[in-house]
């Protein structure tokens, strides 16, 4: 398989809301509500809050190709654009979404890189993402990547509170290997 990244920008915002739509669906749409699940759809995934997004200076988005077919994203922030006040030192993996007919095929690993890669190069010690309470498949796939849970913040749904583990990784800045 050929793996192919490339950067997201604002002539991509309707690519971009298809994706993320089609993959949070598919992740998280049999453990929420309908109710729920439209009112976040069209909150997060509105093209003007993509667009938005998209031109923030403090964040970005990538796609990942296998064998030339969009089979998921990456979204990272630093600074001001964190979700979370985790410091100049950190950058933020907002969403790392792959296709469902993508998942176990080491796309997310690719991805993942590619942030401790973009982290590296703003010279960030960590790197954090959330990730849902119930999302126990994800929770391994970071634990083996050496994410380790640092803390916990609220995650709204539409209308309901959901817990997400905050998930922190130290970089190591003194050399250039892979991290993963």
């Amino acid at each position: 398989m050929t793996i192919t990244i490339k950067k997201c920008t604002v002539e991509n915002l309707s690519l971009l809301q298809e994706i993320s739509v089609e993959t949070f669906k598919e992740t998280f749409n049999k453990q929420n509500s309908p109710e729920n699940m439209k009112a976040y759809l069209e909150r997060a995934f509105h093209l003007k809050q993509l667009e938005k997004e998209l031109l923030n200076m403090s964040s970005e988005f990538y796609f990942i190709y296998a064998n030339q077919e969009l089979a998921g994203y990456l979204k990272v922030n630093i600074d001001e654009a964190q979700s979370e006040k985790m410091g100049n030192n950190s950058l933020e993996i907002e969403r790392i979404y792959i296709k469902k007919n993508y998942h176990k095929q080491g796309l997310g690993k690719y991805l993942i890189n590619k942030a401790i890669e973009i982290a590296k190069e703003r010279n960030k010690e960590k790197i954090w993402l959330g990730v849902w309470e119930k999302n126990e498949g994800a929770i391994t796939f970071y634990n083996k990547l050496d994410f380790v849970q640092t803390g916990a913040h609220s995650f709204y749904m539409g209308d309901e509170e959901q817990t997400d583990f905050i998930m922190t990784k130290t970089l190591n800045l003194k050399n250039n290997f892979k991290e993963c």
